[in-house]
């Protein structure tokens, strides 16, 4: 059994359609982000980084005591080697999936979150943090489009790599993107919304979160962090 610490991100969201797509058995636990519950204790156990999604194996394949695991990218190579899909064990196919997945890490995800918060969480408009932002996001869409033409998904096959990245397309519209600027984007993008994984992941996340609202002091715990806070957390999680 997995037991998934999830809230619904697009980096909670990798996770459940790794889940539903591999047919692995997990329950859900979840953290509100949005209340502080990321930094409680018995969560910075498994995830020192204060972050979702992290996860716990209790069934790994050496027979062992349970795995904790956090980082969504990390993750979703545990899983997918785990279940023996979605991750090729050859270097060349196996590569070519992860460069990807890396990329999703590296680029996508972090220049998309500051698109999204200097477009929409920041308490005051700063034209130059929000075109930066917005410009990059739609470099990366440019990339992603001439890496899927010719090819259904990223890396050939369907893999983690998709899976990593569709949770960060779907707020196209908040990233200021238009689809019909990247067709080949759009086509795999219609193409990844109707996996049976996906729209079920996204039904999970409705009957989780059913009043999702941005306060202020939910941004002061979504965005308020500094290097005191982080050590303040560490030692809670060590008490």
């Amino acid at each position: 059994m997995i037991e998934l610490h999830y809230w619904t991100t697009p980096n909670g969201h990798k996770i459940t359609i790794a889940l539903e797509e591999l047919g692995l058995p997990y329950r859900i636990v979840p953290v509100n982000i949005s209340q502080g519950e990321q930094f409680r204790p018995g969560f910075l156990a498994i995830a020192p980084n204060n972050r979702i999604p992290a996860i716990i194996d209790h069934a790994p394949a050496d027979g062992g005591a349970p795995i904790p695991i956090f980082e969504s990218g990390a993750i979703l190579e545990y899983l997918a080697d785990k279940a023996g899909a979605l991750l090729p064990r050859a270097p060349r196919e196996r590569f070519a999936v992860l460069q990807w997945l890396h990329w999703q890490m590296g680029g996508l995800g972090p220049m998309a979150g500051q698109n999204h918060h200097f477009s929409v969480y920041a308490p005051e408009r700063i034209p130059y943090a929000t075109e930066r932002y917005v410009k990059e996001t739609g470099r990366l869409y440019g990339v992603l489009d001439r890496q899927l033409a010719g090819r259904d998904f990223v890396a050939g096959e369907f893999s983690i790599a998709d899976i990593a990245i569709y949770p960060w397309i779907v707020p196209y519209q908040r990233q200021q993107q238009r689809l019909e600027d990247f067709p080949n984007v759009a086509r795999w993008f219609a193409a990844m919304a109707a996996r049976p994984s996906v729209i079920r992941a996204y039904e999970i996340a409705a009957q989780i979160n059913t009043v999702p609202t941005v306060t202020e002091e939910s941004k002061r715990h979504l965005f308020g962090q500094s290097a005191a806070t982080a050590s303040a957390s560490t030692v809670q999680g060590r008490a």
